[in-house]
């Protein structure tokens, strides 16, 4: 389930962060405001985990809790320099998806990476033209390193699933991110249609079927899976109208959605005794919504403020 939701994520981010970069005044401008983005709530719910969440549902005592571990669980996941972390000492020892306290946070390190590659990207196209000669300048362009980078790691994510079998994280959250890059710049040639739309989702769904009832090759679902996400995604993004986009003007709550959203599915397995699936996203859905409010308003909205622009 994380590997097809991160799918959506990277689509959406490379989108959103392409606009980001293209819209800074410098480099440093852009960092700051990629970093206030992450950073701050990130920060803020890992000190919950660590100092409120994580000592109350420990098994252990408090000297045996705050061990190391717990203060590498803090480091690297405040940091994502080194990974992330997912143990704290005798939290979630006794729920299906044991010792695991936020399992959410795996792509976030992929996602810091993506945003290095992208100003890679931008300051080598701008550093190659600066040296081009000015006749063979016009073939040096930012737009063209997206649209290659895309293609090609496109092409080697399918050929993962049909030819190498290999399930590869890497280069399937880069390929989507890049491909969302790729159509935030050459958006004004990408048309949103409804008949086009309603293609491709009966073919996403006739392949699900084809795989669940016919017992067709799952690769077969995969390749039709990932060729149709982007379009279906964003058509879902920019075409729907009406009361379901008057909750965007409560706040952005998506980011904190996310990194709450896993220890509250944790918490209620663990508290709701033989807890049904409607109990876990009632009461996980509720208490992550909570959080995230909270984290947009106290932190993320603050923080944002002392962008540089």
């Amino acid at each position: 389930m994380w590997a097809y939701c991160s799918r959506y994520f990277f689509i959406t981010s490379g989108f959103l962060i392409t606009g980001s970069l293209l819209r800074s005044k410098s480099t440093p401008s852009y960092i700051a405001a990629r970093a206030l983005r992450i950073y701050p709530a990130l920060i803020v719910a890992m000190l919950l985990t660590v100092f409120v969440l994580g000592p109350l549902l420990t098994q252990f005592t408090l000297s045996d809790y705050f061990t190391r571990q717990t203060f590498i669980y803090l480091l690297k996941n405040s940091t994502l320099f080194f990974g992330v972390e997912f143990n704290l000492p005798g939290v979630f020892v006794e729920v299906p998806w044991e010792n695991a306290v936020n399992g959410s946070l795996w792509t976030l390190p992929y996602e810091v990476k993506m945003y290095t590659y992208l100003l890679f990207f931008f300051l080598g196209a701008a550093f190659l033209k600066r040296i081009t000669p000015i006749k063979y300048q016009k073939w040096v362009k930012f737009e063209w390193a997206i649209a290659f980078t895309a293609l090609t790691s496109l092409l080697l994510h399918l050929s993962n699933h049909v030819y190498l079998n290999r399930f590869d994280d890497f280069i399937r959250l880069f390929s989507f991110f890049f491909i969302g890059s790729f159509c935030y710049i050459y958006a004004s040639v990408i048309r949103m249609s409804s008949r086009t739309f309603l293609l491709l989702t009966f073919f996403g769904l006739a392949s699900a079927v084809g795989v669940v009832y016919f017992e067709l090759n799952k690769e077969t679902f995969m390749v039709t899976y990932i060729l149709t996400l982007p379009y279906i995604v964003f058509y879902l993004a920019y075409i729907p109208n009406g009361i379901i986009r008057r909750f965007n003007n409560l706040g952005d709550y998506s980011y904190g959605i996310y990194i709450y959203a896993f220890p509250m599915q944790q918490m209620s397995a663990l508290l709701i005794s033989n807890v049904s699936v409607i109990q876990m996203i009632f009461v996980s859905g509720v208490l992550t919504l909570l959080l995230a409010i909270g984290s947009w308003h106290l932190v993320e909205k603050k923080a944002l403020k002392l962008k540089p622009f």
